[in-house]
């Protein structure tokens, strides 16, 4: 069985989990790190602990009206994306452990293609 690395919950999940093929589970966010677990799958898990944690991604969709996926960096394991049940309660409940500051909005679309284009004409 699985050890979690909280010892006090702030908010429980269900969520999806985009590494490598999709995982639905639930996310568990508390005291000590951040916990995604696979409803199928007892030994697939994701475990980071905030220390580790360097940026929370988040893509905002209609001026924050629609979040549908949310994404954390770390300092050495590179980036986990997931979605969830209710994006916005998760993000509040990270923003209590993670600097507000560290938590930024991914590009959008529109973003992407004015790079690439700003790119193609600096050449």
């Amino acid at each position: 069985m699985v050890q979690s690395l909280n010892t006090k919950v702030d908010l429980v999940v269900n969520a999806t989990s985009y590494q490598g093929l999709t995982d639905y589970g639930k996310i568990m966010i508390g005291d000590k790190g951040f916990e995604f677990y696979n409803d199928r799958d007892a030994s697939n898990f994701i475990q980071i602990p905030w220390e580790e944690v360097d940026y929370v991604i988040a893509s905002v969709m209609f001026k924050g009206k629609k979040i549908p996926r949310y994404a954390i960096q770390t300092k050495k394991n590179g980036t986990y994306s997931f979605s969830s049940k209710q994006p916005k309660e998760a993000l509040r409940a990270i923003r209590e452990y993670v600097d507000p500051s560290r938590m930024v909005r991914s590009l959008s679309f529109v973003d992407v293609l004015k790079r690439g284009v700003v790119n193609i004409f600096k050449r």
